[in-house]
Formats: C-alpha cells, structure tokens, sequence
C-alpha cells in the first residue's frame, strides 16, 4: 500500500509539470520530478536515510538539467520601428517579445 502512494504522488508530480514550457519552468519541474525519482531509488538501494537523501539530490540536479535543455526554444526580441531603431516604453524600458528561435 505504502509504494501506491509514492507512484501517485510522483504521477501528480509529472502530470503538474507537463505544461512547463520556459526553460526556467522546465528546469525547477525536472528538478522535482528528478529528486522525487532519486529519493525512491536512493531508498530502494541504500534502504537509509543517507541514500535517500543522496538520490534525490543527484536526481534533482540531473532533472534541473534535463528539464532546462529540453525546453522548447524561445527567445527574446527586442523591437524595433520602422528605421530600425530600438523601441522603449514610457518607462524607458525596451519593448521585447517572445518568438520561437531560429536554428
């Protein structure tokens, strides 16, 4: 009974971060999925508190980084008028967007 609430716990974790799309998103979704996934298998190899807590940090770290290199590429545009001259805000920020990257 004890492993069907840790694969339901690790199902709603998976399912929450399926929409995660910024590479940041991605990156803190994969962290947690990985650490959940670490501490499980931490614990089934080590059967103590150390493994546990070694696995879900390795795990973590991996996720981290998986999940931030897989994100779909986006990048940030800053616009421009019509003579090519940067575009600001009325706060003198400069007006950017979001468009998929070229590769």
């Amino acid at each position: 009974m004890r492993n069907l609430g840790v694969l339901s716990a690790l199902a709603m974790i998976v399912m929450a971060a399926a929409g995660c799309n910024t590479p940041q998103e991605r990156a803190v979704s994969g962290g947690a999925i990985g650490a959940a996934g670490g501490a499980v298998v931490g614990q089934a190899i080590g059967r103590n508190t150390g493994s546990t807590l070694a696995g879900a940090a390795i795990g973590g770290v991996a996720g981290a980084m998986i999940g931030a290199g897989t994100a779909p590429g986006e990048c940030r545009f800053q616009q421009l008028d019509s003579r090519g001259r940067p575009v600001f805000d009325r706060h003198g920020q400069p007006v950017t967007y979001l468009a998929p990257c070229r590769r």
